[in-house]
């Protein structure tokens, strides 16, 4: 049986900045195939990172993701009747789209702001390392820390 062909989707930048990595956020960010609520939302959030933050909201937000993006992480394998949990690192393709997913659930896991708020304050933590997203990639490192052990398993 032949291998499955890996093939590498084209990404199309936003319209605003021109930049990939916030175009492929607004797509994760929306819900519904409302691309256009998603899109205010991101734009009224780099907005409000530019005021607050005084800096370049696309270096700020590019900050926020190298931040954000776990390392390693670990994979469930069945050995001998028994689950362990194997520590791997992580694709870089995979590490953005969990840096992103973790960035969005901390926005929206807080309450009382509008999204664009939300955001923009979650961007602005994890730049400088805090935040719930940081604390999200930290626990997963602690988890792969801790087994390390059955690092042997990995394929």
């Amino acid at each position: 049986m032949r291998k499955k062909r890996n093939y590498t989707r084209e990404h199309r930048p936003d319209y605003v900045f021109n930049n990939v990595i916030i175009g492929r956020f607004i797509n994760y960010l929306m819900e519904d195939g409302k691309k256009a609520v998603a899109e205010r939302v991101m734009y009224d959030a780099l907005e409000a990172v530019k005021k607050q933050s005084g800096q370049n909201p696309t270096e700020v937000f590019d900050k926020a993701i190298t931040n954000v993006s776990p390392m390693v992480e670990v994979a469930s394998k069945r050995v001998g009747g028994a689950n362990y949990q194997i520590p791997r690192e992580v694709r870089p393709a995979r590490r953005f789209v969990l840096a992103c997913r973790w960035l969005i659930a901390a926005a929206r896991s807080k309450k009382g702001k509008n999204m664009s708020d939300r955001l923009a304050e979650e961007i602005l933590l994890a730049s400088k390392n805090e935040g719930n997203a940081i604390k999200k990639k930290l626990d997963t490192h602690r988890m792969a820390e801790a087994n390390r052990a059955f690092a042997h398993f990995a394929r």
